[in-house]
């Protein structure tokens, strides 16, 4: 059985994605070796689960990703399906490959229909969204809205405020994920590990945001 590297799945990840490129896989396993040395996991289960989770084909990395913020719906269940194959051909047996697949198919914020049940799933889970907080995550936020030719802030509405569903004509800014998704994602952390890294993260996004929103709103006076 071949163990994966970082190297060896470098081909997985287009180069020019600054938020889900191979920088944010290097990002994440270094924070997952960290959790799982401290929480006693399957290292094997949950390094491999990290290097890809968010894998695609080289065809299917396009030079420029604008393609809509819906082009990820799916891409934990294509991810799954394609580190099931990579596994097979390097000698996994069935049941690790099936311990791998689950990690990447419950690792997504946004789904509801696999949750991470194993040790392994919540770690991954759990470090890929602390690359989603603090510094990095302020800057993987905009860099996103960036990559869909969206704005770094627009006011939510007050639909969106409440319920996280987008007023006709609406248009998503970094500043929306941060009210819809990462303001929350500390409370959604599985180990305890992944909690005490997060703290300091986590008050720096706040900080951030919300001093975003008050230069762009001109509601800052003390400049």
């Amino acid at each position: 059985m071949m163990v994966l590297s970082l190297e060896s799945v470098r081909a997985y990840y287009p180069a020019n994605d600054v938020v889900h490129g191979f920088d944010h896989i290097q990002r994440v396993l270094a924070l997952a070796k960290i959790i799982a040395e401290r929480e006693n996991a399957d290292w094997e289960i949950v390094q491999a689960a990290v290097l890809l989770h968010d894998a695609r084909l080289p065809a299917a990395n396009p030079p420029t990703p604008k393609k809509g913020i819906s082009q990820r719906n799916h891409h934990h269940e294509n991810s799954a399906r394609l580190a099931a194959a990579i596994l097979r051909r390097a000698g996994w047996d069935s049941q690790r490959i099936k311990a791998v697949s689950h990690c990447i198919r419950s690792h997504r914020y946004r789904c509801a229909t696999e949750k991470p049940v194993s040790l392994e799933a919540k770690i991954l889970f759990d470090a890929d969204k602390l690359d989603a907080i603090g510094a990095v995550g302020a800057a993987r936020a905009i860099a996103f809205a960036v990559q869909h030719d969206e704005s770094f802030y627009t006011p939510p509405s007050s639909q969106f405020s409440a319920t996280g569903i987008l007023e006709e004509g609406e248009r998503y800014s970094a500043y929306h994920e941060y009210i819809y998704k990462l303001k929350e994602l500390q409370k959604r952390l599985f180990t305890r590990s992944a909690q005490q890294i997060a703290q300091a993260r986590q008050e720096f996004l706040i900080q951030f945001f919300e001093r975003l929103k008050q230069e762009c709103e001109l509601n800052d006076f003390h400049l």
